[in-house]
Parts: C-alpha cells; structure tokens; sequence
C-alpha cells in the first residue's frame, strides 16, 4: 500500500510540476507560436471554469466542457504528463474537440468572453462562422 501510494503521489506532482511549467512558459516566453502553445490548457482550464458557470451555455454544451475539463485533470492520460513536448498533447486534443463542439451549441460571443487568451487562437480553431441557411423563396 505504501508503494501505491508513493507511487500517486510521484504522478501527482509530476503533473503540478507540468502544469507549472506550462503556466510560466505562458508568461516568459516572447509572443509567438511557443506561448500560445504553452498557455493554451491553463487559458481552457480558464474558459471551462467560466462556461460552466454561465447560463446562456445549453446543457449538452456544458457536459462536453466539464468532461474536458475532468480530462485535463486526471492524472490518468493516453499519453503521460512528463513527456517534454508531446504530454500535454493528449489534453490539447480532447480540449480541442470540446471547445469546437461547444462552439457549434454557445453562441461565439460566449466563448470568446471566456476565453482569456488570444482571440485568434480560439477562432481559429472554432473555424468560420456558420452563416444561417437562407429562406427559401416563396411562391
């Protein structure tokens, strides 16, 4: 029993160790491609926080967010945390699809008042607008 629980707390403070590593690339690094990576999970952490509480955010929307959100925090992933470059790639992934779906259900002006990093990066990834279908002609 000791072993296991040396053993989960060795995982849990190599993911905080992660974490914090993320948080302070975000804030040292020049403005570029590196920092928006490196700030991306604590600016999602930041978003699901803020969607979660909001009511114009509809339930379905909401489950996807929280069930991405868990994922970031468990210390179980498909691939481990302490991986230099390619750990937090997991997490990014499924944040990702969360956030798009989301986006198909929240209105976009949601989701950018929640997100608290580079407007650029959360629409690039939300993709283009969806224009409403045009009224058919009437006869």
């Amino acid at each position: 029993m000791r072993d296991w629980l040396i053993g989960l707390a060795v995982a849990v403070a190599c993911l905080l160790a992660s974490w914090g590593l993320l948080v302070l690339l975000a804030r040292r690094l020049p403005p570029g491609i590196l920092r928006d990576l490196a700030a991306f999970i604590p600016d999602c952490l930041t978003t699901v926080r803020r969607l979660r509480a909001d009511p114009r955010v509809p339930r379905k929307a909401k489950i996807a967010i929280v069930v991405a959100g868990l994922w970031l925090a468990s210390p179980i992933d498909l691939i481990p945390e302490f991986l230099p470059v390619i750990g937090p790639l997991d997490d990014i992934v499924v944040v990702a699809l969360a956030l798009r779906y989301a986006g198909r259900q929240v209105p976009r002006e949601v989701l950018l008042a929640a997100w608290p990093g580079e407007p650029r990066l959360l629409l690039r990834l939300l993709g283009p607008a969806r224009t409403p279908a045009p009224e058919p002609p009437a006869a």
